[in-house]
């Protein structure tokens, strides 16, 4: 059992389902290669092999159909819970032993994956360098003098090194991005609720993301199909249809910062990189376009010299107090400020957050998403230890504002520099696009053809995408029916499935209209007097079109929308007469941003 064997999940799966190979010869090729790799630092805990193999033949009694990651051995990071295995963030005084797993982690079980160890990290997820931990410095998979990335950089190192083929970080300031880059791996941040956050140790619990490493981004957003959904556990849970991966958008629209905004804190390399990964977006086809990154940086420095770190604060303020021995002395110089923070300091922060979110939201008006530096560069151990909190900062600049503006994020691999160092771009857009960037991320991905991780794999031909059902039905909706409002779910109770959101072509007026639940009316207006409004496409069956469509009430219709990209899609129209008494919502530029300011008015 060598190299030669399937590497990625979907390689891996085919593998399982076609009897070539079998889900206990997967497992204990993953404790061979944990014993060949031989870093302790990259695990806290490991399960005992024979238990893992058991399972795993237990499995051959399943349905593998059923199973999306049958056979699939995960690494979790240890400030997740998982049964079996203690939790200790990173930190064995505060170590305890979890009832039940995580959400995120019952989800991954039930579909056929098999835990088999807790990845080291920066003590209680705090840190982008991953050298803050008892337990050990991880060896970075591409270049041992080099940082692995943190905080979740066992789990990172996990992937790259080939020990797994997934592995879950988390993500509350760029932890699940910039040890994905170090490793040239694929780190995917989803739109925060998507994944519940029930047993996470907290790191910022209003911030908090479990996020994924995959090899591919096909196979980091299998595992999110698998993680999402909402979970009445978890308090800070929503509802966040995944939307289906699509071809390459016809007119993809990439915003790119304005010239001098750009940093690299001096590294030419990185720079120099950056430019070529623009150049691959442009041959795909991709328009650059320019905005103003500096919102971006103010939102970034709230989040260390603001209110956030007081709840880092109290997680670990008993542990401050009764032992503050055992705590890493850069994790508890960082955390111990939180205690000084007063709650007017706090509003003011959010007032200002505020209206940094309505500056983020322009941007994306005519943006489809950002596409960016992961980090500005990249740091040997030696480096780190000798300046840990400036340089770790450092690594944040284009990270730690993402979940403050809620966006959600795709850390790709991007190229490998002379020096042997990977770069990395991410793609980021407001919440909800998770699918969006899938779809264009697996494409730049794969036409960079860089091997996968540390192995020198090769990667596979992107597979195709699923057809849809050809006799599905596609549907445009802009209001009431958009994922998460009010009539939602007269969709989802017709089997209705959330293809894309895109936009109209900038010839429509919205208006709200007089109706109980409050619904919006699209209305077709002459070229050049209206502007583009963000809408969703759904997909029904033809019966269930039928009857959706039957059960809609006057003044709505059904006619033809004309899209951003000159595709015409069937949808939700209003009679032009019953305008007279609507208000003009156009300004808005869709439902959601008009019914979010009203719900604050």
């Amino acid at each position: 059992m060598g190299a030669e064997q399937p590497e990625t999940i979907a390689a891996i799966v085919a593998a399982h389902r076609a009897g070539t190979l079998t889900p206990a010869q997967t497992v204990a090729r993953a404790y061979q290669r944990i014993r060949d790799h031989n870093d302790p630092a990259v695990f806290i805990s490991l399960r005992d092999e024979k238990d893992a193999i058991a399972e795993a033949e237990r499995l051959a009694t399943k349905d593998a159909a059923g199973l999306p990651l049958y056979g699939v051995p995960v690494a979790v990071k240890d400030n997740i819970d998982a049964l079996g295995f203690p939790t200790t963030a990173a930190c064995p005084a505060f170590s305890y032993t979890p009832a039940h797993d995580s959400t995120a982690v019952e989800r991954l079980r039930a579909a056929g994956a098999i835990i088999i160890g807790k990845t080291n990290l920066d003590q209680f997820a705090t840190g982008l360098v991953g050298v803050r931990s008892p337990y050990g410095i991880p060896k970075n998979s591409i270049r041992e003098d080099l940082i692995p990335g943190g905080s979740s950089s066992g789990s990172a190192v996990a992937v790259g090194a080939g020990l797994v083929p997934l592995s879950l970080g988390t993500d509350t300031a760029g932890s699940g991005r910039v040890p994905a880059m170090l490793n040239n791996i694929v780190g995917l941040k989803p739109s925060l609720g998507m994944i519940s956050t029930a047993g996470l140790v907290p790191a910022c619990r209003t911030l908090d993301c479990i996020s994924v490493f995959a090899l591919t981004v096909d196979d980091a957003a299998l595992a999110l199909s698998v993680m999402a959904g909402p979970d009445k556990a978890d308090p800070f849970s929503r509802d966040r249809p995944l939307g289906a991966i699509t071809p390459l958008p016809a007119k993809l629209r990439l915003g790119v910062p304005r010239k001098g905004q750009l940093i690299f804190f001096g590294d030419k390399k990185a720079e120099a990189a950056y430019g070529d990964a623009l150049k691959r977006w442009t041959a795909l086809g991709a328009t650059l376009v320019e905005f103003d990154l500096e919102p971006f940086y103010e939102t970034a420095r709230l989040l260390y010299e603001g209110p956030w770190v007081a709840e880092r604060y109290l997680v670990i303020k008993d542990l401050l107090a009764s032992a503050p021995d055992t705590i890493h002395p850069v994790t508890r110089e960082i955390t111990a400020a939180g205690a000084r923070l007063t709650a007017a300091e706090t509003f003011s922060a959010l007032y200002r957050l505020q209206g940094l979110r309505k500056t983020a939201e322009r941007t994306f008006a005519n943006i489809d998403a950002l596409v960016l530096p992961t980090a500005p560069t990249a740091y040997t151990t030696a480096q780190v230890l000798a300046n840990p909190i400036e340089l770790n900062s450092r690594l944040g600049t284009y990270t730690n504002f993402v979940n403050l503006l809620d966006l959600c994020g795709l850390a790709i691999p991007a190229s490998m520099r002379g020096d042997g160092i990977p770069f990395g771009i991410t793609l980021l857009a407001p919440a909800g696009r998770d699918a969006l960037l899938t779809s264009i991320g697996r494409v730049f991905h794969a036409d960079t053809r860089l091997s996968l991780g540390a192995k020198g794999t090769a990667q596979a031909p992107l597979p195709p995408l699923p057809a849809s059902s050809s006799d599905e039905i596609p549907i445009a909706v802009v209001g009431a029916h958009l994922s998460g409002m009010a009539l939602n779910g007269e969709l989802t109770a017709l089997n209705g499935k959330l293809i894309e959101a895109t936009k109209t072509a900038p010839d429509y007026k919205l208006y709200a209209l007089k109706t109980t639940p409050p619904k919006p009316g699209l209305l077709r207006v002459e070229a050049g007097k209206g502007a583009s409004i963000e809408l969703e496409i759904w997909s029904l069956s033809p019966s269930a079109f039928g009857k959706f469509v039957d059960a809609i009430p006057a003044p709505m219709a059904i006619g033809t929308v004309r899209l951003a990209d000159d595709r015409s899609v069937k949808g939700f129209l209003v009679e032009p007469e019953v305008l007279g008494e609507a208000l003009d919502i156009t300004a808005y530029g869709g439902w959601r941003a008009f019914m979010k300011e009203a719900a604050t008015a």
